[in-house]
């Protein structure tokens, strides 16, 4: 029965395949509406898979066990207004919090500028970001020297002028040379290099701060900025994940006491985590894959009516093949599965020529977002185009099997 079963698909294939090549111009217009559904659903598959391994990336640097304490929430749930006059978290403050949370972590107190003009002999770049931290930024960003180090407790507390730089800020203006122990220029002021961070790549959603960053002692970022009194954060690395929820609260009651914050009053600061922007993240993306789907939809509910038409006209203009077929013996189901056969073919060629328009505009789209072609999104791709021409060819593949055989070879 197996055997049968083989034999009838392969005589089917053969035949639609010699169908189709007999009509070539008309079996590709027929598919534009798979391959316009097969491109939407690809590229938005592709830039969604490219967007989350870079989302996925990028916060992880963050980590999961590290709150970020702020004068504003990541994403705003007060009034802006309000928020931007609440008071500046300050030193003062990071000393007393750090003096008092009961738990083993890591605090860095955090400033930062962006887009500083720093000069090495006559080369010059521009600083996409430049921070002044201690020396424990290093346990609390999970940022790595790839050569030399980060600056001591000693060196942060004396007001060293050393720092690390990234990647880009590396090769801008050093070249190949090395750039330990050489010393770059910022607003004037000479800063010794000490270390050069690891190859990082883009930001969060596909920024291009993080390798071109300079990181300094506090006071020595301070004294260059100028920024003695401005915007600071604080980052608290926890020892056990576990314990997130209870740092979370001890910390918001500590700081209600240190930024003396009246019983009746919400808080005056946020106390921000990774978690935030997966939530945001997964809600955007959600909205973007749900428009996504209903243009594929769209688009395959159009290629399969035009497959579906077609293959009417294919079943009347083979009306008299039909009758011959079933005179000899050929079975119902045999015709009914030489037609949908068909039909997939034809979905699977209009699927395989999206996939390859795909490919190349996912590569130029790349250039402005990030985007990933793995292979389970083309067998996706190939299966849904399958599946819409099976759909799509079964009521005239039911028309073919029903056919009486003496009326169809009357037909002319």
């Amino acid at each position: 029965m197996l055997r049968l079963i083989l034999i009838d698909i392969l005589e089917g294939t053969k035949i639609s395949l010699k169908s189709l090549t007999e009509n070539k111009i008309r079996s590709v217009l027929t598919t534009l509406g798979i391959i316009i559904g097969i491109v939407a659903v690809t590229t938005m598959s592709t830039a969604i898979v490219g967007l989350e391994n870079s989302f996925t990336e990028s916060i992880s640097r963050l980590g999961n066990d590290v709150l970020f304490i702020d004068k504003f929430e990541w994403f705003n749930t007060t009034d802006f207004r309000e928020a931007r006059n609440r008071k500046d978290i300050d030193l003062d403050q990071f000393e007393k919090l750090k003096k008092s949370f009961s738990q083993k972590a890591y605090f860095s107190p955090l400033k930062r500028t962006f887009g500083r003009t720093v000069k090495y002999k006559s080369k010059s770049v521009t600083a996409g970001m430049i921070l002044g931290t201690s020396n424990y930024y290093e346990k609390t960003s999970s940022s790595i020297p790839e050569k030399g180090r980060y600056f001591t407790e000693m060196e942060y507390e004396a007001n060293r002028n050393v720092c690390v730089i990234g990647k880009d800020i590396a090769s801008g203006l050093f070249d190949k040379d090395d750039p330990l122990n050489k010393h770059i220029k910022l607003n004037n002021t000479k800063v010794e290099v000490i270390g050069v961070l690891e190859k990082q790549g883009g930001g969060l959603f596909g920024g291009n701060t993080l390798d071109g960053q300079i990181i300094l002692p506090l006071r020595v970022y301070e004294k260059i900025t100028g920024d003695k009194k401005g915007y600071m954060r604080i980052d608290v690395k926890l020892n056990d994940i576990r314990q997130v929820e209870d740092a979370k609260a001890e910390i918001r009651y500590l700081m209600r006491l240190i930024r003396k914050v009246p019983l009746d009053q919400p808080d005056d600061f946020a106390i921000n985590q990774q978690e935030m922007f997966r939530r945001m993240y997964d809600q955007t993306i959600g909205v973007v894959a749900t428009a996504g789907i209903v243009i594929t939809a769209l688009s395959l509910f159009v290629g399969a009516i035009g497959i579906m038409n077609i293959m009417f006209v294919s079943v009347t203009e083979r009306t008299r093949e039909i009758g011959i077929r079933k005179a000899i013996g050929a079975k119902r189901w045999t015709i009914l599965i030489q037609f949908l056969i068909e039909a997939a073919i034809l979905c699977l060629l209009g699927g395989s020529i999206g996939i390859l328009i795909s490919f190349p505009l996912s590569l130029v789209i790349n250039q402005f977002l990030p985007t990933a072609m793995p292979l389970n999104i083309v067998l996706l791709s190939l299966s849904v185009s399958a599946l819409v021409g099976i759909v799509s060819g079964m009521l005239p593949a039911i028309k073919a099997s029903k056919m009486d055989p003496v009326e169809a070879l009357r037909y002319e």
